[in-house]
């Protein structure tokens, strides 16, 4: 077993040491910051509205290219049939009482169930 020296990057537990300095304390750190200040900026400020907005479309652009140019298992499934299963999930939203977890529910039976019933997957 490699100890904590130059070799250790190819130890079995390095992994998890660089999600966890990479990944995870940088990013907690910015959610404190956010916990601690966030009663302190008015809802109604332009910068406040500027950052929900950047947020939101970071959001709908990570969605977008899933969508649109997927990778793994999602590549196999097709376009129609993604694109079907947004807007399938948004329909289910609008009419269904504007439950989240309903739409996620029925844009995945869609997303899975018509590639299923095709043979595709």
């Amino acid at each position: 077993m490699t100890g904590f020296g130059y070799d250790a990057i190819a130890a079995d537990w390095w992994p998890f040491v660089f999600i966890l300095l990479a990944g995870w304390l940088p990013t907690d750190g910015w959610r404190w910051l956010g916990v601690l200040s966030a009663g302190r900026f008015d809802e109604a400020s332009t910068g406040v509205a500027l950052a929900r907005t950047i947020a939101t479309s970071l959001v709908a652009a990570v969605i977008g290219r899933l969508i649109l140019y997927p990778t793994g298992m999602l590549a196999d499934i097709p376009d129609a049939v993604r694109i079907g299963a947004v807007i399938g999930g948004f329909l289910a939203y609008l009419t269904l009482g504007r439950h989240t977890l309903v739409a996620i529910a029925v844009a995945e039976v869609i997303l899975l169930g018509v590639p299923w019933a095709l043979g595709i997957l």
